[in-house]
């Protein structure tokens, strides 16, 4: 039965990854129809209600500088922000927010509605159109076929999802809503490969039954930031968030549940998150410490329902309402809904090229936590660029690909791809090798002209940047001609333990030195800070931009040549026809990995997991003989 028209571009899946990879494809002129189960709950924030953190922060601000909508829907729904790691360096600082969890879902419906040539369906597909190993489009479970160029599947944990708590265990891609069956096996059928995972979400508590004086309060910045360039607001009046903490009294109930633990009886088979474990996996792993900290997140303005981070637990429902008054706080707490954990099938990422699309179906998309990550931050990266690529391909564009040294999401991409992943996939600053470079304060200088060039930010956006990279500049050239005399700084200097100046200095020599912070040196500089208070209103973000650029600029040149030097080995070209098998130089494993991956050039081929140095120098000679 064939009721809709053809499309350029079927999104499947209307969560995090499904939300970008739409509105990027239709905003680059496809026609797009976006297939969800429930058009109430898009971009639903299924766990905790916050967006960013540690590099996931960084991620918001890459998809937010391309010209995706994610930082934006957080700034219009943000009840608390806090830039996270501001101790360290500011290749560290993350930002995050707290966020109205129904505001954020509606905001997001509202973006979608108002984007052009974006069309919508509500229902479950079941079965993908393939001919000769390209896609045609997709089925529905009303047996409807919906014909289109590419399809993007974006299904998030609602493959043949299985919801345990306790002994109980039913079908469901989020507690309340049913799980979709049949796609799978669709899709291994056209000869994609799966396997299961598994996540977990912990227990929404009344937060009247909390006495929050016996917790530990956590507000908002004094001075709250945002995520978006564009012109969002930042939040003005801030909800605190809390700290909690288990004891031995909790880990000792907890305990108790675990012969009717799902995950220590084996009725849990995927893998879960390594980084973010339920907390008995917590207490089963971590057996020698006494307390793990709690977060206790709102979800929104108008609502009473709380989140209890880091309790995540698929424990039965007495043993988590037990456990859970047991904490000191939370003596009189009510349980809205039990923690649980859920099962579900993904598809392992080394199917797929750098494009996100699959190697084995041409057209087909896979993105989000169908290919192994978790969190939104990752899932959205994810879906704006597949929506781009897809877009790409059918009007015969040049793909977009982000490398390593360019992005988080080059990062993310690339480790998906080379290394595949056994349990949910997230981000962290320590698996970018260029995390200097990466910071989310650059996100638009790196990202916005790209995203420009390919049609998905506007005009008067890269103007914005351009301008801020020219303020940039003029604030280097200041703090470089402008010198300080001894006596200027020298109280500064006895404050901070700071050797004394011998004679006159520029004031870029002054801000590499460790200690020295621009803020404080203002305070003892009356030019610079009439220099600073006069700019500042015109554009902040380029000013502190300039000091950085000025205090870490041997770093970050290090970086540069380091990435450059990669880039090189990623100009070597791995012919596609190349069986490596045959090549009996290279160890066993190589030869599989290289051979199921199809490495494009020599930097790729070196970052696959099991292809060692030596393997390389082999696979160097080998290409030379041939050349």
């Amino acid at each position: 039965m064939k009721v809709l028209k053809k499309y350029d571009i079927i999104v499947v899946g209307g969560g995090h990854a499904g939300c970008e990879a739409a509105s990027a494809a239709a905003n680059l002129g496809s026609s797009v129809l976006l297939i969800s189960m429930d058009m109430t709950r898009f971009a639903q924030m299924s766990c905790n209600p916050s967006m960013g953190g540690v590099a996931k922060g960084q991620i918001v601000r890459e998809i937010d500088a391309l010209g995706g909508y994610s930082g934006i829907v957080a700034d219009k729904s943000t009840i608390q922000f806090r830039m996270l790691n501001r101790s360290k360096g500011p290749a560290m600082h993350s930002p995050r927010s707290q966020n109205d969890r129904m505001l954020f879902s509606q905001y997001w419906r509202e973006m979608l509605e108002n984007t052009p040539n974006l069309d919508f369906w509500s229902e479950t597909v079941t079965d993908v159109l393939v001919e000769n190993n390209i896609i045609k489009g997709v089925v529905t479970q009303l047996g409807i076929e919906i014909n289109a160029n590419a399809v993007i599947i974006t299904t998030g944990t609602f493959l043949n999802g299985i919801i345990h708590i306790g002994e109980k265990n039913f079908g469901g891609g989020r507690i309340g809503e049913r799980s979709s069956v049949g796609l799978t096996s669709s899709l291994i059928k056209s000869g994609l490969k799966t396997n299961r995972m598994k996540t977990g979400t912990p227990v929404r508590v009344d937060g009247r039954t909390i006495n929050y004086s016996k917790l530990i309060e956590q507000p908002g910045d004094e001075n709250p930031g945002k995520f978006s360039f564009k012109n969002t607001e930042p939040v003005k009046k801030q909800l605190s968030c809390y700290l909690a903490y288990t004891s031995p009294v909790v880990h000792n109930v907890l305990r108790k549940g675990f012969e009717k633990s799902p995950l220590f009886v084996g009725r849990i088979q995927g893998t879960g998150p390594r980084y973010c474990p339920s907390i008995e996996d917590k207490i089963d792993r971590f057996a020698d410490k006494n307390t793990h900290q709690l977060f206790v997140e709102p979800e929104g303005w108008n609502t009473i329902e709380v989140y209890v981070n880091g309790f995540s637990s698929s424990l039965p429902l007495e043993t988590q309402y037990e456990a859970l008054q047991k904490i000191e706080g939370f003596e009189n707490s009510k349980i809205f809904r039990p923690g649980y954990a859920i099962e579900y099938d993904y598809f392992p990422p080394g199917q797929l090229d750098y494009t996100l699309e699959t190697k084995r179906i041409e057209n087909l998309y896979l993105a989000g936590q169908i290919i192994g990550t978790t969190g939104y931050e990752e899932a959205a990266a994810l879906g704006i660029m597949a929506g781009i690529n897809a877009h790409q391909k059918n009007n015969g564009l040049e793909r977009f690909v982000l490398k390593r040294s360019e992005a988080y999401i080059g990062v993310l991409i690339d480790d998906l791809i080379n290394k595949g992943t056994e349990e949910p996939y997230r981000m962290f600053t320590s698996r970018a090798e260029y995390r200097i470079l990466l910071r989310h304060d650059n996100a638009d200088l790196r990202l916005t002209e790209k995203s420009y060039e390919l049609g998905l930010a506007e005009h008067n956006r890269v103007n914005r940047v351009r301008k801020k990279r020219e303020r940039i500049q003029r604030a280097i050239k200041y703090f470089q001609k402008t010198s300080v005399r001894p006596e200027e700084v020298r109280n500064y200097f006895e404050k901070s333990k700071e050797n004394q100046l011998k004679q006159k200095v520029r004031i870029d020599s002054l801000l590499k030195r460790p200690k020295v912070e621009i803020n404080e040196l203002r305070k003892y500089l009356k030019p610079l800070d009439e220099y600073w208070k006069n700019n500042e209103d015109d554009d902040l973000e380029a000013l502190e931009e300039a000091v950085i650029m000025i205090k870490y600029e041997d770093y970050i040149k290090k970086e540069r040549e380091l990435a450059h030097k990669m880039q090189k080995m990623e100009t070597i070209k791995v012919p596609s026809h190349i069986d490596f098998m045959h090549i009996h130089a290279l160890s066993y494993e190589a030869r599989e990995k290289l051979n199921a991956i199809k490495p494009d050039n020599i930097g790729q081929a070196s970052r696959i997991s099991g292809v060692s140095p030596a393997d390389i120098s082999v696979l160097l000679i080998h290409l030379g003989r041939k050349i």
